[in-house]
């Protein structure tokens, strides 16, 4: 039987591959998937059939930011629809991020979020059968974390 967990309307995740800890995410029920905020985002084709991100994480108004180019071999291409109902073709990573000392990995669209309080956007295709949101909540896996630390 699978552990469902209950998440509040927003958290803290690391993404210990990074270096990047305490992150702030929202919780969004109405994504399906996840995104993550980039500084900057270059695809770069080595030739005809062949390329690589360079990526860049958060940026330096968010806790977690490291101004070091991160690189992607294997990456998706999709077209995706936003909340404001508009249509961009974005690059989608395969990261994994933890969240109640579980390390889940989850593909997430990377994207520019300036001026948004949090970096990080956690959709249904994560949350799916493995969280309960209850939106009067917040920072569980990161008050569970310090507790721990104790």
């Amino acid at each position: 039987m699978i552990e469902v967990k209950v998440i509040g309307r927003k958290d803290k995740a690391d993404f210990p591959m990074f270096d990047m800890f305490d992150v702030p995410v929202k919780i969004d029920s109405g994504a399906y998937s996840s995104s993550i905020h980039c500084a900057s985002v270059c695809e770069i084709k080595t030739n005809e059939h062949e390329a690589f991100l360079e990526v860049i994480f958060l940026d330096e108004t968010y806790n977690g930011f490291q101004s070091e180019k991160q690189v992607f071999t294997s990456y998706k291409k999709k077209r995706v629809k936003s909340s404001t109902g508009d249509e961009q073709e974005r690059f989608f990573v395969r990261i994994p991020l933890v969240l109640f000392g579980e390390v889940i990995e989850t593909d997430f669209s990377l994207t520019t979020r300036n001026g948004l309080r949090h970096p990080v956007l956690i959709g249904r295709k994560l949350l799916n059968k493995k969280f309960l949101i209850d939106t009067s909540k917040t920072n569980l896996s990161f008050k569970e974390k310090k507790k721990a630390m104790k």
